[in-house]
């Protein structure tokens, strides 16, 4: 079964048997956009982290993000799904979901909730011991996250603080500490986040008052375009923040990295309609490259200084 928003044709879905495939989708590798946004910031800290210390990109680590991202991304998927089990069963695009269809019971899901955070384990006792408290500390906002939806407007917030928590923990892994750069370069993530899944929101709206459900896009409603546009400016003045505190506001990689980022936000900002789910979805998935240009940017400038 493919789900609505999911990437189709993929092939390990066609490769796995058929019996791994609800499992599959309960840690979303079937929408693999999730992991790419939560690696994102885990990369822009490490590559401002290696600038500031003129020193080339921690390969390692950014290898070692992507698989953490994999697996907290899917560690917090299937926990989010255990939680909101039946509000899911009640939204069009949730309600063919593995626990909701009944296609993986809650008992086994809970075992695969703990397999996936014992892989993420692994991967942050890889770092220092700041690092992993650090990472640690994090768990306490996915934990909250499901149950914000159902008593504020603002969960996307939320998210935001969880899904950008690797804004610090890039630097801390290679640095073994934090500083302002960071700080600057996290909560311009969390704004960032708070836009695109405010996008991907809009996909819910009509169905959302029936299950209970609040979001920035329902409040926002036919304002979206605006509220998206403020919102990713702040995102962006803070990641310029980030630069400047690190010290290389002027390196020119950097800034073209942050100008093509400004562009791709900007051409969001343009074709967003609350009106539009399917064109929300195409919006919000675009994401990744808008990532992937500032990362560009922030890695070809901390390769250049070392050349």
């Amino acid at each position: 079964m493919v789900l609505p928003d999911a990437a189709p044709g993929q092939l390990l879905f066609r490769i796995t048997p058929r019996s791994w495939q609800p499992y599959l989708q309960l840690a979303r590798l079937d929408r693999p956009i999730g992991w790419w946004l939560l690696v994102l910031p885990c990369w822009w800290s490490s590559a401002l982290a290696s600038i500031a210390a003129h020193q080339p990109p921690h390969v390692s680590h950014l290898a070692l993000f992507v698989v953490g991202a994999m697996a907290m991304r899917g560690a917090g998927s299937t926990y989010n799904d255990i939680i909101d089990r039946y509000v899911d069963a009640k939204v069009e695009r949730t309600r063919y979901r593995p626990i909701p269809s009944g296609r993986v019971s809650v008992a086994a899901a809970r075992i695969f909730l703990v397999f996936q955070a014992l892989i993420g384990l692994a991967v942050v006792l890889c770092f220092s011991r700041f690092t992993i408290l650090l990472g640690m500390a994090s768990l306490v906002i996915v934990a909250i996250y499901p149950f914000m939806k159902r008593i504020s407007s603002w969960p996307q917030l939320v998210l935001g603080l969880a899904f950008a928590w690797g804004g610090l923990v890039g630097w801390a892994a290679a640095m073994g500490s934090l500083a302002g750069a960071p700080v600057w370069l996290y909560a311009g993530a969390v704004l960032w986040t708070i836009g695109y899944d405010t996008i991907y929101a809009i996909q819910d709206a009509r169905d959302d008052p029936a299950a209970g459900i609040k979001s920035t896009a329902r409040m926002f409603g036919a304002s979206v375009r605006p509220a998206v546009g403020v919102i990713y400016g702040g995102a962006l003045i803070l990641i310029e923040g980030a630069l400047f505190s690190a010290g290389i506001g002027g390196n020119a990689l950097a800034q073209l990295g942050v100008a093509g980022f400004a562009l791709h936000l900007g051409r969001q900002i343009w074709r967003v309609d609350a009106a539009d789910p399917v064109g929300a979805l195409a919006l919000f998935r675009s994401n990744r490259d808008a990532g992937l240009i500032l990362f560009a940017g922030l890695a070809l400038a901390a390769l250049a200084q070392v050349a």
